[in-house]
């Protein structure tokens, strides 16, 4: 199914965007892992909308439900099922969407695959499809410290519509993340993205931007050549999220700029380990994680929904015009950093878990 995601560590994502709630499904997990609503909802809190004037005001708590999956505080090994309730829907406040395609939205793509579509909100197509995902990767989370004790998932944003930042991926820390709405580690950046953000919501508009992300004391070891690559993993993870339009892993498209002898990254001997000089491979090679840290970028579209006049036509094939109604967030990425850090959790998670089932036999 199009909704299910991962090989061992599966995840089934559903609800709609306006309907009475919106979950996750997850299977594959151990037994016996600690596990409680308060180990998801940190996450949760950090995705959710209204928690700061650059996002949509949409009020939701967002409060997390186990199901099924966990007893007297442990996972039993069988399906874990998580309930968000939606508690602040406004279904009329898209009534024009239901006649009218918002331009380089899903409305019309939808229409044209299933012949109907959930018009409030977006549907399944809305980004609050993605709690789930989020609420799946604090378990996936916990699931990695308990096998790889060192491991650390960070992700970042590092530029907003024309603005840059400078972000030392090796040392950054996630209190350096949270210190500001945006969620940019680098404090003069932040303030002109802010700036940026404001004016263009102002303006009935909306811009883009790039999120970076780092794992920290990954394993050598993890992806499954060919079809599976570790990279290719991730790249299919972060191009499923809502506004995706672009994955580099490594030295990415400026690679291609490089002669192979400036590209290599050479190796060394350190403690006893094979390690690399530089990370130009960001921290894969033949599809299989090589040790060092594994960086990546994101690239994420402006918000499709905005309140300016834009051209557009009607179910029935008119020529029109719609300004959007409706809460959205000008910019997706402060959002959208909890949920990158969440994918990479769950496909990190998956190659452990299918890692550990291939090592039966001693080397």
């Amino acid at each position: 199914m199009a909704s299910t995601f991962g090989t061992l560590l599966r995840i089934s994502t559903w609800g709609e965007s306006h309907g009475g709630g919106v979950g996750v499904v997850i299977d594959g997990c151990p037994p016996r892992l600690p596990l409680s609503e308060a180990d998801i909802q940190p996450d949760l809190d950090r995705r959710r909308p209204g928690q700061s004037d650059i996002v949509t005001p949409r009020k939701e708590e967002d409060t997390c439900t186990i199901l099924s999956g966990v007893f007297r505080g442990v996972t039993l090994g069988t399906p874990i099922s998580i309930m968000v309730r939606n508690a602040d829907a406004r279904p009329e406040a898209y009534r024009e969407m239901e006649t009218h395609f918002r331009p380089s939205h899903a409305d019309y793509t939808y229409q044209a695959k299933y012949g109907v579509r959930n018009w409030e909100g977006g549907g399944r197509s809305s980004a609050r499809e993605t709690i789930g995902r989020v609420a799946a990767g604090a378990v996936a989370k916990k699931i990695l410290r308990a096998l790889y004790p060192e491991i650390e998932i960070l992700a970042w944003v590092s530029t907003v519509h024309d603005i840059g930042s400078s972000v030392d991926a090796a040392v950054v820390t996630a209190r350096d993340i949270e210190a500001n709405a945006v969620r940019c580690p680098d404090p003069a950046a932040a303030t002109l993205m802010i700036e940026r953000i404001k004016q263009v919501r102002g303006e009935g508009d909306s811009v883009g931007g790039v999120i970076e992300a780092v794992v920290r004391g990954c394993p050598a070891g993890l992806g499954e050549p060919v079809f599976d690559r570790l990279e290719a993993d991730l790249a299919k993870a972060m191009l499923s999220l809502p506004a995706t339009k672009g994955f580099e892993i490594g030295s990415g498209f400026g690679g291609t700029r490089l002669r192979g002898s400036e590209h290599n990254d050479p190796y060394q001997m350190e403690d006893g380990k094979v390690r690399t000089t530089s990370n130009r491979s960001g921290g894969v090679q033949g599809g299989i994680s090589n040790g060092e840290h594994v960086t990546f970028r994101i690239a994420f579209k402006p918000t499709a929904t905005i309140a300016k006049n834009q051209d557009t036509v009607t179910v029935e094939g008119n020529v029109s015009t719609l300004a959007a109604r409706g809460r959205h967030d000008p910019c997706v990425v402060p959002r959208a950093v909890p949920i990158v850090e969440a994918m990479t959790a769950l496909v990190l998670c998956d190659h452990a878990l299918r890692q550990r089932a291939l090592d039966v036999l001693p080397r």
